[in-house]
């Protein structure tokens, strides 16, 4: 057996975090990697050495082997662990740890090749009898031909994707050639590899999972399996173990499907072998993924298993730990992924500058996250921030407990999808396990909704009387100290003007005894009894419900308010500061003019200077958080000018294309 000093974690954000709390668990020192937008990243912070690999460009960073091997070499490291995402699936670094002498902390490389490959694992698995989708393989252009033999819809997938990464879904042929070309695309940007293939696609199926782990001596076991049927683009948001779908027959067969395929391909680390399930429990092999996924804390919650830690001693040259009978399922654990994303924006990501940041505590409570304050969420890489992992003893329990502890985590100054998580949660759908993959597509129009009215309602007058009850507070703490601040304290701010929206809001302070409070809210008189006031925090009592409100500021004067784990922006009118006007401009209305969505890179420029282009025709592709964007014309029109070219970067305020009204 191999002990290991120092490991080297090729990766980034919440995985590389992670890996070294498990590292530290088992007196393992660690060395993380960064590229420059990264310096000062928590996974730079937590490792015991941190080295700078690279520029912005994942290609000269996390996609570079031999930056990556260099770095291990470097520090001396005994292995390698590459997490999920990036390289984890990536054969070429396996053979240069090999050749360097440095353990590679996963499956080794015939594994990796077969089964990372979508379409040779297909045709692996074909022979074992496992049940799957009908498909066809073959470059873009033959596949247009093939796709012909397929009854639509129709599923194209990268051959080496993962996480929802490189995969659209077609109900018919009308823009096939664009759809096939854009996955391969984006299959090479994200995996280096452009292969696709074309399965069929099985109308609201559910995706259940079964993780596996095997060591070096032909042992392989199951710890059941994960529902991961609440997606959005394809990529998991909820995942829950057990599944509340399958019973315990089918259970087992799915298992027992998983750990033949592990077997048959020799696997000796953590893995996932995932299926689609219809409407009548019967399952189909999707795809194996080797690596450790996003969601094995879901796994860990409910079996007591340290996947990274077993990945680990198995690599050090250790057995299995645990056999299938000692394996067991207790409780019920979710896990909701937390996105800088506009889920009432079609899930558009949202990078910027984060105000403040506060995850929920308590028994049962897991946070695997990405950073420890609030930070600056970046375009370069993808949109998520962490994941909140909660158990109860069964589903329902685990359920309240979620939308709880969603409430009380507070992430503002960028737009998240923590409001949009603690409604679905709360849909009687979800609630009665009436899910499918197609959930957030036939549900986010009135997820949305009842945001949208909660904010609009009952939550923006919760919002307005937070944020006055805070500024009151906050100018009567700093007059404790500071008598010129208290003459101008009571001096201006008996009065209010906030802008929420397109809204102004007038709120007048009419009475004040202690913690008793009488406001003139547009006319309605509201009794308020404030209960606790912090730097950003506001519980009070109001019509006999108690609201706790997290509030913060940003560098524009800007206030962001969180009530029931909803997020309100405010702007303050009726004090003066001496601010820059941040107002964003009439660019992103200018009919001939288009303008990048998100800071990102020009990946396709698909017209011409004088092409004539009409309404929904594709003009450019801007990538950004590992998200193709297509803009579109907007109407019939020339083209007049092109201020771009393929490979630059370009920000919100440049304009891309001109385009000019035919006559």
């Amino acid at each position: 057996m191999k002990s290991f000093k120092k490991i080297l974690i090729a990766n980034r954000g919440e995985i590389a975090v992670r890996i070294m709390k498990t590292a530290k668990k088992m007196g393992i020192k660690t060395v993380a990697v960064y590229s420059e937008p990264d310096k000062g990243a928590l996974h730079t912070r937590m490792a015991d050495e941190a080295v700078l690999i690279g520029g912005a460009e994942l290609s000269e960073s996390y996609l570079n082997v031999d930056k990556i091997i260099q770095a291990a070499k470097e520090t001396d490291c005994d292995a390698l662990h590459p997490g999920y995402g990036f390289l984890s699936e990536n054969a070429l670094l396996v053979d240069a740890c090999d050749k360097e002498g440095v353990v590679y902390i996963g499956p080794d490389t015939r594994a990796m090749k077969l089964m990372g490959n979508k379409i040779e694992a297909r045709a692996f698995v074909n022979k074992l009898n496992v049940p799957m989708t009908e498909g066809v393989v073959g470059t873009p252009t033959e596949l247009i031909k093939k796709a012909l033999t397929l009854d639509y819809p129709i599923l194209i997938k990268a051959a080496a994707g993962g996480g929802g990464k490189g995969m659209r879904i077609l109900y018919d042929d009308s823009n096939l050639k664009e759809m096939l070309e854009s996955t391969s695309r984006e299959a090479k940007n994200y995996f280096g590899d452009g292969s696709i293939y074309i399965e069929k696609y099985i109308e609201e199926p559910r995706h259940i999972e079964i993780q596996v782990m095997g060591d070096n001596y032909g042992n392989v076991v199951h710890l059941f399996e994960r529902e991961c049927s609440i997606q959005r683009r394809y990529q998991k948001i909820i995942e829950e173990s057990p599944s509340p779908t399958l019973t315990p027959e089918v259970r087992n067969k799915m298992g027992n499907a998983a750990v033949s395929i592990a077997k048959a391909v020799g696997y000796n680390s953590a893995g996932t072998v995932e299926f689609l399930v219809d409407n009548h429990l019967n399952f189909y092999f999707l795809e194996m993924n080797t690596r450790i996924q996003v969601e094995h804390p879901v796994t860990e919650m409910v079996t007591g298993v340290d996947l990274v830690e077993e990945q680990i001693r198995v690599a050090q040259g250790y057995p299995l730990s645990l056999s299938q009978d000692d394996l067991k399922q207790n409780g019920h654990a979710i896990e909701c992924r937390i996105y800088a994303e506009d889920a009432e924006n079609n899930f558009l990501p949202a990078p910027g500058k984060m105000s403040f940041y506060q995850e929920p505590v308590g028994d049962g409570i897991r946070i695997d996250s990405s950073v420890d304050t609030a930070v600056e969420v970046q375009s370069l890489f993808d949109p998520m921030i962490s994941k909140m992992v909660v158990w109860g003893q069964n589903r329902q329990e685990a359920i309240d407990k979620s939308i709880d502890s969603l409430q009380h985590y507070v992430i503002q100054g960028v737009k998240t999808n923590i409001s949009y998580l603690k409604y679905l949660l709360e849909h009687p759908a979800y609630q009665k396990n009436q899910v499918s993959t197609k959930f957030c597509e036939e549900h986010t129009a009135k997820i949305v909704n009842e945001i949208n009215f909660f904010r609009n309602e009952r939550g923006k007058s919760a919002a307005v009387l937070a944020l006055a009850l805070h500024i009151l507070n906050n100018h009567k703490h700093k007059a404790s100290t500071d008598v010129w601040n208290a003459m101008g304290f009571w001096r201006i701010v008996l009065r209010f003007s906030f802008i929420l929206g397109t809204e102004t809001m007038r709120l007048e302070l009419t009475k004040h005894n202690y913690d008793s409070y009488e406001f003139d809210l547009s006319g309605t008189k509201m009794e308020v009894s404030l209960v606790k006031y912090s730097q950003h925090q506001i519980d009070f009592r109001i019509f006999q419900e108690d609201i706790t409100a997290y509030i913060s500021v940003n560098e524009k004067q800007q206030y962001f308010i969180t009530v029931h784990g909803v997020s309100f922006v405010l702007d303050r009118t009726d004090e003066l500061n001496d601010l820059e006007d941040y107002s964003a401009g009439e660019n992103a209305s200018g009919k001939g003019s288009l303008f990048a969505p998100m800071p990102g890179k020009v990946i396709k420029v698909n017209v011409n200077v004088g092409d004539k282009v009409h309404r929904g025709s594709l003009l450019l592709v801007v990538e950004a958080m590992k998200m193709e964007n297509n803009i579109i014309a907007m109407q019939d029109a020339i083209v007049e000018k092109i201020n771009v070219k393929e490979g630059d970067r370009v920000d919100t305020d440049l304009q891309l294309i001109t385009l000019k009204t035919e006559e």
